[in-house]
């Protein structure tokens, strides 16, 4: 019940103030009565499919994905919107976001349930995937590019 009240709180908060940052985030929730940490709001902003898109005020700000017919199309739609580059080495991809959008991204990553790969992890900007061998890093790569496209 917590979480479900807090994400009603961070969507208020975001469609009122213009929120750049995870810090700015869990300062507003403090003012809200949330003791978060920035771990909590991260998980928080990828759990929602919290994306970054152009502010007035600020360069950036948070804001909730644009809904399209259904949840898949619209986690794609973010996933190609946010994704600068995509490139390995070995058995591991490097995937580089726009700024604050990885974890949304990694989230459509997560839904496509490549067998391949072993597991990633989102930063703010970079999503780091390991894949199985060396050899599969390509398929998975040429696999996540197709949706750039």
């Amino acid at each position: 019940m917590k979480k479900n009240n807090r994400h009603e709180t961070i969507k208020r908060i975001i469609e009122q103030y213009e929120i750049s940052t995870q810090e700015e985030l869990a300062f507003f929730l403090s003012k809200e009565g949330f003791d978060t940490t920035q771990a909590t709001v991260s998980r928080d902003i990828k759990q929602m499919g919290l994306i970054k898109v152009s502010g007035n005020e600020k360069k950036f700000k948070y804001s909730l994905p644009i809904h399209t017919s259904g949840e898949k199309d619209n986690n794609a739609n973010i996933f190609k919107a946010s994704v600068l580059s995509i490139d390995y080495s070995l058995n591991m991809i490097v995937i580089k976001t726009t700024s604050g959008s990885a974890g949304a991204a990694a989230y459509f990553l997560d839904s496509l349930k490549i067998s391949d790969i072993l597991g990633s992890i989102s930063g703010d900007d970079t999503i780091f995937i390991v894949v199985q061998s060396a050899e599969k890093a390509p398929f998975v790569v040429a696999t996540l590019k197709d949706y750039l496209k």
